[in-house]
């Protein structure tokens, strides 16, 4: 009889029974379902199975988190179901037919912008500080700005504009790519594609207003005799870009079929690329600038309408729910056409203001169950988190398990979008999604970001005691009623062969320490919510600067995940860790890894457990994160990490309490 064999049979029955699963697979730490209906899940009885650790729906995937033993969690359920497994590529393939035509374009609407945010973020933040340089006379200087009465900060304020013009003008650029990469194209292709909407020859997309007909007509085409092609550039226009990288991605597809593979190299690029580029100017441009540019005049007209104050209301307060859905990443678009039509946004302003309410809700929750130290190791983090704009942590590890905050933070968002809107507070550009999200307005309307930001979060703490006593809404879990009434929850452990209460409980003190050189990170700043939520337990996360990596702690190496990017340690004093090398690498079937142990090898601090090929995991699109957890978290009593900014492996970052 298998180790889990009666949980893979609960499983079994809970997800709907065998005639409900399309596909199943597993990776480092879940079991993953394409559902034929989602509904027949039983998810309250499949939390309450012994080895789940949580379990969360993303792209169509139905994903039950296991831990470290997932392997074998597995291989008893395929035992009981008698279903056979697929590969993660096959059950990506078969979740889609989860998803709608929407769902699907939101899904890769989200994975072309996702890798472009750092970037629009700190240029956002740029953007600011050069308004707040040369925008804003201060009677200090004599009514003069920043810019011109130092000659050091006019240098400054003129030398930003380079890394702004490069994240904002050549959008096209990194849109293109992305498409590219995101679709299996040739990358470069992507790039040159970008290259030419955006060329120094072209005319630039914001003096084309300005510039007559005539003019463009005698200086800006090219002439071919019996028809001419507008010289026009398309800085920072959206869906000129998107367009034109997908018809690249989608020529070079079909050419790529029919093309003899021994003059592909030649071929390919030059029959995908010419016309790509021919039709983007002719074609695809044109119309594309008129449908982003009519997109953004509407949503404009609306935020600047006699009713803004109505729109604002409705869409800060339902901003939040299209989170879940992920209808959110068509916002971006839509902000970045608007900064290229009009130079600000009135739509980014209620999007940071819903991540503050999100925030200022979990707030609450500390507030109301102060005590509970085991929420509290994920209800600081998120709050932190969302409060500097990372929403994912608070929406999913608390609001939506007690639901009564996530409608309180939705009425304090709708509250906030409502005034900022009304007093047509515009942002500069798309910032940080939360309270340092004043940086990107300019200088004299922070008294009315301030207020917006302070009637959310308001609102939103009151709201939280308000709904926290209607019944329909609360969630809350039987143990945490007695906050109310400020009796504190004790246990003891009994001695089943005499009935006594222990009194005592040995504790070990476990040294953390650096697995590789780089920069030691929260675990919430993971890009995994199921490390990021710490639904597999508390940890930490070191972005490597090399490939080298170290067991974290001293140990014997526990189990060693077969496509060799997980490897399991368990200590003297009883911790199990994982250490997960790069985020999502199962699909890299060990190819980038080089394992150095042994399951049953003991190991310190100074082991070099394995050897990560950091360039191929980036070039498959995967991050390098190497992330440390300790999995066992009922054993945990606390974590304590204290170590930030660079790091060198061996170096002790911190300490936990095993009981």
């Amino acid at each position: 009889m298998g180790k889990y064999r009666d949980d893979a049979e609960k499983l079994l029955e809970y997800v709907g029974g065998k005639e409900n699963i399309a596909a199943v697979t597993h990776c480092a730490t879940r079991m993953r379902f394409v559902l034929n209906d989602q509904s027949k899940a039983n998810e309250k009885a499949i939390e309450d199975i012994p080895s789940v650790k949580g379990m969360f729906t993303n792209a169509g995937q139905f994903q039950v988190i296991i831990g470290n033993d997932v392997p074998t969690f597995y291989n008893d359920f395929t035992a009981v179901s008698g279903i056979e497994g697929v590969s993660k590529e096959q059950s990506k393939a078969v979740a889609k037919n989860n998803q709608n035509i929407v769902q699907r374009a939101i899904g890769t609407l989200a994975e072309i912008f996702t890798p472009l945010l750092p970037a629009i973020i700190v240029g956002g933040l740029m953007l600011g500080l050069r308004n707040f340089l040369e925008g804003v006379p201060l009677e200090a200087l004599g009514g003069q700005t920043i810019t011109q009465s130092s000659t050091f900060w006019n240098g400054v304020n003129g030398f930003l504009w380079l890394p702004c013009e490069a994240i904002f003008h050549f959008l096209p650029v990194g849109i293109t790519w992305s498409i590219a990469r995101k679709m299996g194209a040739t990358q470069i292709l992507g790039i040159v594609l970008g290259i030419t909407l955006v060329s120094p020859q072209l005319l630039n997309a914001y003096s084309v207003s300005s510039t007559s007909a005539a003019e463009i007509a005698q200086n800006y085409t090219w002439d071919f005799g019996f028809f001419t092609i507008d010289k026009i550039g398309y800085q920072a226009q959206v869906i000129p870009a998107m367009l034109a990288g997908f018809l690249l991605v989608y020529l070079e597809r079909f050419f790529r079929k029919w093309i003899p593979e021994a003059v592909s190299m030649i071929f390919v690029p030059l029959f995908s690329l010419l016309p790509t580029i021919l039709a983007a100017h002719m074609i695809l441009g044109p119309i594309g600038w008129q449908i982003g540019s009519g997109i953004s005049w509407v949503v404009n007209a609306g935020l600047t309408s006699s009713l803004n104050w109505l729109f604002g209301f409705i869409f800060g307060g339902l901003y939040a729910p299209l989170v879940i859905t992920g209808l959110h990443h068509t916002t971006l678009a839509i902000d970045s056409q608007l900064v290229a039509d009009y130079g600000t946004t009135n739509l980014w302003p209620m999007i940071m203001l819903s991540n503050i309410a999100q925030g200022t809700a979990v707030l609450a929750i500390w507030f109301l169950h102060r005590g509970n130290k085991k929420e509290e190791q994920v209800s600081v983090p998120a709050t932190i988190s969302a409060y500097m704009g990372v929403t994912e942590p608070a929406m999913f590890g608390i609001n939506l398990k007690y639901v009564y905050p996530f409608l309180a933070a939705m009425v304090g968002s709708a509250f906030g979008g409502m005034l900022i809107t009304a007093t047509n507070t515009r942002a500069l550009g798309i910032g940080v999604g939360g309270l340092p999200g004043f940086l990107s307005f300019k200088i004299e309307d922070y008294p009315m970001v301030f207020l917006s930001m302070g009637v959310t979060i308001v609102v939103t703490f009151i709201f939280t005691f308000i709904f926290r006593k209607v019944s329909v809404l609360n969630k809350l879990e039987p143990e945490l009623a007695l906050a109310d009434t400020g009796v504190t929850d004790t246990a003891t452990t009994v001695d089943p062969m005499t009935s006594s209460a222990n009194v005592a409980t040995t504790v070990t003190e476990e040294m953390l320490y650096a697995p590789a050189d780089g920069q030691i990170i929260a675990i919430g700043e993971v890009e995994d919510p199921v490390f990021s939520q710490k639904m597999m337990g508390d940890g930490y996360a070191v972005r490597p600067s090399n490939g080298k990596i170290y067991a974290p702690v001293a140990g014997t190496v526990s189990s060693i995940f077969e496509t060799k990017h997980a490897i399991g340690i368990l200590t003297p004093g009883g911790a199990e860790v994982l250490v997960h090398m790069g985020l999502d690498t199962v699909e890299l079937k060990g190819a980038p890894f080089t394992v150095k142990v042994s399951e049953g090898d003991a190991v310190t601090v100074d082991t070099l457990i394995a050897e990560m090929d950091l360039e191929a995991v980036t070039k498959a699109g995967k991050k390098t994160d190497v992330v440390t957890v300790l999995t066992n978290a009922e054993k945990i009593n606390q974590l304590t990490i204290n170590k930030t900014g660079s790091v060198h492996a061996h170096d002790r970052v911190g300490a936990a309490e095993v009981r």
